[in-house]
């Protein structure tokens, strides 16, 4: 049987006192309130602590019914205890983490797995029924592997990592510590490579690895390819949203993040603190400095220096995207004039010539 699940919170509640001193806030009203979760303020009830981020939602605070609310300045539209930050967004997830339920665990490992004989597996791991582990593979302390979960021959996964249910991880691959790869994502496929031959198509044999260094989360759905030699690389922090797809052979660097139907080509380098939109597409062998930004649905056909803000296909600097594409809706009104123009050019320039 499965251990049972730590909801994550105290059966009496935490007192208000505990989650201001968490998140460097001060109280305003009753510090001892005990509070058992977290909520929206249209929709958090009694014992429940909610929070205001944003002054479009101002008028929900006369109606909550939350015992308390996080929130950056004391308002007069709410009458129960207040939490004052400095910034209610960065407060939030430190008192979600109060109250999100604990991953749930298989006492050690099932019957029902397939360990290999000469895989190494680490104190206090999990491993749930129809996992595969392959020969001399390695799982670090403390993590945990759902049902359904793959690891190839030689794979690395290191400590407090968790792969959810039919995630991949094929031969050799790397994986640090602290990670977290949600369900379906698959590790290690072949990199797209193919030489033309006569009219066929000719496979290039992917010899490289993935690496995937500490902290890093992987959304559901993922496709991130083995390198055609040496490793598609995806280092400490990064974090990567569903449906994302990285070629092989790619970079990116400390603390990016990648967001749902992004693709990236191969060979791709990408700094530290990337930003990159939904739907966003990057051609191969480019850079992409630190700290860039790419807006939704950009096309990246060239190298980006760092600190750069751009959007479009080609991208442009933002400011340029957002003053052109501004004019797309009146570019048949704008042919119509020019069209009304050229004929009257044309007819003073008849009777220039008749003259």
């Amino acid at each position: 049987m499965m251990e049972p699940q730590n909801k994550g919170k105290k059966a009496q509640g935490i007192s208000l006192q505990e989650i201001a001193r968490l998140i460097d806030g001060e109280v305003i009203g009753d510090e001892m309130i005990r509070i058992s979760g977290i909520n929206a303020l249209d929709a958090a009830g009694p014992g429940e602590i909610s929070f205001l981020t944003s002054s479009r939602y101002q008028d929900r605070l006369s109606n909550t019914l939350a015992s308390a609310v996080i929130l950056q300045e004391k308002t007069a539209l709410y009458d129960g205890a207040q939490v004052i930050v400095a910034d209610p967004k960065r407060a939030y997830p430190k008192v979600a983490s109060l109250f999100a339920p604990d991953i749930p665990r298989f006492p050690g490992v099932s019957e029902q797995a397939s360990c290999h004989g000469t895989c190494r597996i680490g104190k206090r791991v999990s491993i749930y029924p129809n996992v595969f582990v392959g020969e001399d593979a390695e799982i670090g302390d403390e993590s945990i592997l759902f049902p359904g979960v793959y690891v190839g021959n030689r794979v690395r996964i290191g400590r407090k990592t968790v792969l959810y249910p039919n995630v991949t991880v094929l031969d050799d691959c790397q994986i640090g510590n602290e990670v977290i790869i949600h369900a379906g994502t698959v590790i290690g496929s072949d990199g797209f490579g193919f030489v033309q031959e006569g009219g066929h198509s000719m496979k290039i044999p992917q010899l490289g690895i993935v690496h995937i260094d500490d902290q890093v989360e992987i959304g559901a759905n993922n496709c991130i390819d083995r390198a055609a030699f040496g490793k598609t690389w995806i280092q400490r922090g990064v974090k990567t949203d569903n449906l994302v797809q990285i070629a092989h052979n790619v970079i990116i660097g400390e603390d990016s993040i990648i967001v749902a139907q992004a693709g990236i080509s191969g060979s791709v380098k990408i700094g530290r603190q990337v930003m990159l939109g939904g739907q966003v597409g990057v051609a191969d062998h480019l850079e992409i400095g630190d700290r860039v930004m790419i807006a939704s649905q950009s096309g990246v056909a060239k190298s980006i220096e760092p600190g750069q803000i751009v959007s479009g296909t080609p991208t442009m600097p933002h400011r340029l995207w957002l003053r052109a594409s501004s004019l797309f809706q009146h570019l048949p009104e704008f042919s119509r004039r020019l069209r009304g123009l050229e004929k009257r050019l044309d007819s003073i320039e008849m009777r220039g010539k008749k003259e």
